[in-house]
């Protein structure tokens, strides 16, 4: 049998396609860089030639699970609708209970960040962007006078907390929230950070 041929860009997505499957079998901390060349049918130098060390194969690979997820949420907020409905569907998306990428995945390459420093950045730097997002639609909406929205940044950061955490129960804990509570708490979450009418500035300082 022939042996099919690869460029360098598609054996490095290869090796991190290869790296995200092994991680959700064997987790963050255990996968080896054997691991992933078994699984290709490659060897260990090979991959070890094109991310150096395991932690910058592991980072590389979370980084890479998260693309599409980004794309996506970038698709669902930039829609041609008012930003309390964008904001609305693109929580309703991410909720443990929505299509985003597998939450065992996440919460294994949370914990394994606190040991790694290169998969620590780039966790940071994907929920920088994450939060990024969500707060350019709220100040969006807030500006064009749809809702009340002093602190996008902050509502950002509130919310994508709150579902992080449901996230952590509703998966090491199955059965610790029903899905129908859990997404009541989102959409009450999101409706007090939406407080209805125009935008007002701040109250002007005393003299």
């Amino acid at each position: 049998m022939s042996r099919t041929r690869w460029g360098a860009a598609e054996r490095r997505e290869a090796l991190l396609r290869a790296t995200v499957e092994q991680i959700e079998v064997r987790g963050a901390a255990a996968v080896r860089i054997a691991d992933v060349a078994g699984a290709l049918g490659v060897s260990a130098p090979l991959v070890l030639y094109h991310f150096a060390t395991k932690e910058r194969l592991v980072a590389a690979a979370f980084a890479y699970a998260a693309e599409s997820d980004l794309a996506e949420l970038r698709r669902i907020l930039g829609r041609r609708a008012p930003a309390a409905r964008r904001l609305r569907a693109a929580i309703r998306w991410y909720a443990p209970t929505g299509s985003a990428k597998g939450w065992r995945l996440w919460i294994d390459g949370w914990a394994a960040a606190l040991r790694e420093p290169a998969l620590r950045e780039v966790a940071a730097g994907l929920d920088r962007q994450w939060k990024a997002a969500l707060a350019g639609v709220f100040a969006e909406g807030a500006e064009a006078g749809e809702f009340r929205c002093a602190d996008p940044e902050g509502a950002a950061c509130r919310l994508t907390a709150l579902l992080d955490g449901l996230a952590v129960q509703m998966t090491v804990y199955p059965g610790a929230v029903s899905r129908t509570t859990m997404l009541r708490w989102a959409d009450e979450a999101l409706s007090r950070e939406l407080s209805p009418g125009p935008v007002v500035g701040p109250a002007p300082l005393a003299p």
